[in-house]
Protein backbone atom coordinates (compact mmCIF):
# COMPACT_ATOMS: atom_id res chain seq x y z
CA UNK A 1 0.00 0.00 0.00
CA UNK A 2 2.65 2.53 0.80
CA UNK A 3 4.52 1.61 -2.22
CA UNK A 4 1.20 2.42 -4.19
CA UNK A 5 0.69 5.98 -2.44
CA UNK A 6 4.79 6.59 -2.98
CA UNK A 7 4.03 6.03 -6.78
CA UNK A 8 1.04 8.10 -7.21
CA UNK A 9 3.02 11.04 -5.26
CA UNK A 10 5.86 10.71 -7.65
CA UNK A 11 3.42 10.59 -10.93
CA UNK A 12 1.36 13.81 -9.31
CA UNK A 13 4.85 15.27 -9.12
CA UNK A 14 5.78 14.46 -12.14
CA UNK A 15 3.15 16.58 -14.03
CA UNK A 16 4.61 20.10 -12.44
CA UNK A 17 8.42 19.12 -14.07
CA UNK A 18 9.47 20.99 -16.87
CA UNK A 19 9.04 18.83 -20.08
CA UNK A 20 11.11 19.88 -22.92
CA UNK A 21 9.92 22.03 -25.66
CA UNK A 22 11.58 21.39 -28.50
CA UNK A 23 10.13 19.28 -31.56
CA UNK A 24 12.03 16.21 -32.28
CA UNK A 25 10.65 15.78 -35.74
CA UNK A 26 12.40 17.23 -38.88
CA UNK A 27 9.80 19.24 -41.10
CA UNK A 28 9.80 21.66 -43.76
CA UNK A 29 8.29 24.31 -41.75
CA UNK A 30 11.67 24.21 -39.05
CA UNK A 31 13.56 25.71 -41.87
CA UNK A 32 12.52 29.19 -40.77
CA UNK A 33 12.26 28.47 -37.28
CA UNK A 34 15.38 30.83 -36.83
CA UNK A 35 14.44 32.91 -39.90
CA UNK A 36 14.42 37.18 -39.01
CA UNK A 37 10.80 38.18 -37.03
CA UNK A 38 10.52 34.73 -35.84
CA UNK A 39 10.03 35.94 -32.60
CA UNK A 40 8.60 35.09 -28.51
CA UNK A 41 6.05 34.78 -27.74
CA UNK A 42 5.18 32.97 -31.17
CA UNK A 43 8.15 32.05 -32.79
CA UNK A 44 7.54 31.38 -36.55
CA UNK A 45 3.66 32.12 -37.45
CA UNK A 46 2.19 31.00 -40.64
CA UNK A 47 -1.09 29.63 -39.74
CA UNK A 48 -2.08 29.53 -43.16
CA UNK A 49 0.69 27.00 -44.10
CA UNK A 50 1.66 28.99 -46.66
CA UNK A 51 5.59 28.04 -46.61
CA UNK A 52 4.66 24.68 -45.06
CA UNK A 53 7.21 22.99 -47.54
CA UNK A 54 9.76 24.62 -47.11
CA UNK A 55 9.69 26.61 -50.18
CA UNK A 56 12.75 29.49 -49.91
CA UNK A 57 11.69 31.39 -52.62
CA UNK A 58 8.31 31.40 -52.15
CA UNK A 59 9.35 32.85 -47.95
CA UNK A 60 11.55 35.93 -49.71
CA UNK A 61 8.67 36.78 -51.68
CA UNK A 62 5.95 36.33 -48.42
CA UNK A 63 8.95 38.53 -46.87
CA UNK A 64 9.23 40.89 -49.25
CA UNK A 65 5.44 41.64 -49.68
CA UNK A 66 5.52 41.75 -45.80
CA UNK A 67 8.04 44.54 -45.13
CA UNK A 68 7.17 46.54 -48.16
CA UNK A 69 3.77 46.68 -46.72
CA UNK A 70 4.91 47.17 -43.21
CA UNK A 71 7.07 50.53 -44.81
CA UNK A 72 3.73 51.39 -46.36
CA UNK A 73 1.45 51.22 -43.24
CA UNK A 74 4.19 53.15 -40.95
CA UNK A 75 3.75 56.51 -43.81
CA UNK A 76 -0.21 55.56 -43.62
CA UNK A 77 -0.19 55.74 -39.50
CA UNK A 78 2.09 58.91 -40.02
CA UNK A 79 0.44 60.66 -42.82
CA UNK A 80 -3.09 59.74 -41.34
CA UNK A 81 -2.36 61.02 -37.92
CA UNK A 82 -0.90 64.32 -39.16
CA UNK A 83 -4.30 64.88 -41.31
CA UNK A 84 -6.34 64.52 -38.12
CA UNK A 85 -4.51 66.51 -36.11
CA UNK A 86 -5.46 69.06 -38.25
CA UNK A 87 -2.21 69.92 -40.38
CA UNK A 88 -2.13 70.70 -44.01
CA UNK A 89 0.36 72.27 -46.28
CA UNK A 90 -0.18 76.08 -47.34
CA UNK A 91 -1.64 77.27 -50.53
CA UNK A 92 -4.59 75.24 -53.20
CA UNK A 93 -4.58 72.08 -54.21
CA UNK A 94 -5.92 73.09 -57.44
CA UNK A 95 -6.15 76.08 -59.53
CA UNK A 96 -10.06 76.63 -58.61
CA UNK A 97 -8.63 78.32 -55.32
CA UNK A 98 -9.61 74.62 -53.46
CA UNK A 99 -7.42 74.89 -50.22
CA UNK A 100 -5.69 72.09 -48.58
CA UNK A 101 -7.12 73.02 -45.24
CA UNK A 102 -10.83 72.34 -47.05
CA UNK A 103 -9.56 69.12 -47.48
CA UNK A 104 -11.13 66.87 -44.09
CA UNK A 105 -9.07 63.87 -42.95
CA UNK A 106 -9.95 60.09 -43.17
CA UNK A 107 -12.27 58.59 -46.22
CA UNK A 108 -14.04 62.24 -46.25
CA UNK A 109 -10.86 63.24 -48.44
CA UNK A 110 -11.41 60.99 -51.43
CA UNK A 111 -14.69 62.76 -51.90
CA UNK A 112 -13.02 66.25 -51.50
CA UNK A 113 -9.88 66.05 -53.60
CA UNK A 114 -10.99 67.01 -56.89
CA UNK A 115 -11.20 64.49 -59.85
CA UNK A 116 -6.77 65.25 -61.01
CA UNK A 117 -5.92 65.65 -57.73
CA UNK A 118 -6.69 61.88 -57.50
CA UNK A 119 -5.32 60.79 -60.79
CA UNK A 120 -2.04 62.63 -59.76
CA UNK A 121 -1.82 60.23 -56.72
CA UNK A 122 -2.40 57.03 -58.55
CA UNK A 123 0.29 58.15 -60.68
CA UNK A 124 2.86 59.19 -58.55
CA UNK A 125 2.21 55.74 -56.73
CA UNK A 126 2.37 53.81 -59.93
CA UNK A 127 5.72 55.76 -60.71
CA UNK A 128 7.44 54.65 -57.15
CA UNK A 129 5.79 50.77 -57.98
CA UNK A 130 7.30 50.69 -61.39
CA UNK A 131 10.66 52.03 -60.91
CA UNK A 132 11.51 53.28 -57.17
CA UNK A 133 10.51 50.77 -54.75
CA UNK A 134 12.36 47.46 -56.29
CA UNK A 135 14.94 45.45 -55.81
CA UNK A 136 17.10 46.72 -59.01
CA UNK A 137 20.39 45.75 -57.95
CA UNK A 138 19.84 42.09 -55.88
CA UNK A 139 20.45 44.04 -52.57
CA UNK A 140 22.34 42.65 -49.14
CA UNK A 141 18.69 40.96 -48.24
CA UNK A 142 15.20 40.55 -49.34
CA UNK A 143 13.66 44.54 -49.22
CA UNK A 144 16.96 46.20 -49.58
CA UNK A 145 15.92 49.21 -52.08
CA UNK A 146 19.09 50.76 -51.72
CA UNK A 147 20.19 49.56 -55.29
CA UNK A 148 23.99 51.30 -54.81
CA UNK A 149 22.20 54.62 -54.78
CA UNK A 150 21.53 55.14 -51.20
CA UNK A 151 23.66 54.70 -47.57
CA UNK A 152 22.62 56.75 -44.93
CA UNK A 153 25.74 54.94 -42.76
CA UNK A 154 23.80 50.97 -43.15
CA UNK A 155 27.16 50.03 -44.57
CA UNK A 156 29.03 51.27 -41.27
CA UNK A 157 26.91 48.67 -38.78
CA UNK A 158 28.41 45.32 -38.22
CA UNK A 159 26.13 42.51 -39.12
CA UNK A 160 24.45 41.85 -35.43
CA UNK A 161 23.75 45.30 -35.33
CA UNK A 162 21.95 45.13 -39.03
CA UNK A 163 20.03 42.40 -37.90
CA UNK A 164 18.67 43.58 -34.91
CA UNK A 165 17.91 47.08 -37.37
CA UNK A 166 15.98 44.66 -39.49
CA UNK A 167 13.93 42.63 -36.67
CA UNK A 168 12.67 46.68 -35.73
CA UNK A 169 11.48 47.51 -38.95
CA UNK A 170 10.17 44.24 -39.44
CA UNK A 171 8.06 44.53 -36.07
CA UNK A 172 7.39 48.26 -36.21
CA UNK A 173 5.89 47.57 -39.61
CA UNK A 174 3.92 44.74 -38.49
CA UNK A 175 2.31 46.80 -35.49
CA UNK A 176 1.72 49.85 -38.30
CA UNK A 177 0.21 47.23 -40.65
CA UNK A 178 -2.36 46.61 -37.58
CA UNK A 179 -2.36 50.74 -36.23
CA UNK A 180 -3.55 51.73 -39.71
CA UNK A 181 -6.46 48.95 -39.91
CA UNK A 182 -7.38 50.47 -36.19
CA UNK A 183 -7.47 54.09 -37.24
CA UNK A 184 -9.36 52.92 -40.68
CA UNK A 185 -11.82 51.15 -38.43
CA UNK A 186 -12.68 53.47 -35.83
CA UNK A 187 -13.33 56.31 -38.03
CA UNK A 188 -16.15 53.89 -40.00
CA UNK A 189 -17.59 53.11 -36.65
CA UNK A 190 -17.31 56.96 -36.05
CA UNK A 191 -14.89 56.74 -33.18
CA UNK A 192 -12.62 60.06 -32.97
CA UNK A 193 -9.05 59.68 -33.08
CA UNK A 194 -7.75 62.56 -31.31
CA UNK A 195 -9.90 63.89 -28.62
Amino acid sequence: MKTAVFASLIAAASAFAPVSQKASSSTALNAFEDALGAQPPLGFFDPLGLVKNGDQAKFDRLRYVEIKHGRISMLAVVGYLTAASGTRLPGDIDLSGTAFADIPAGFAAFKAIPAGGLCQLLFFIGVLEAAVMKDITGGEFVGDFRNGAIDFGWDSFDEATKLRKRGIELNQGRAAMMGILGLMVHEQLGVPIIP
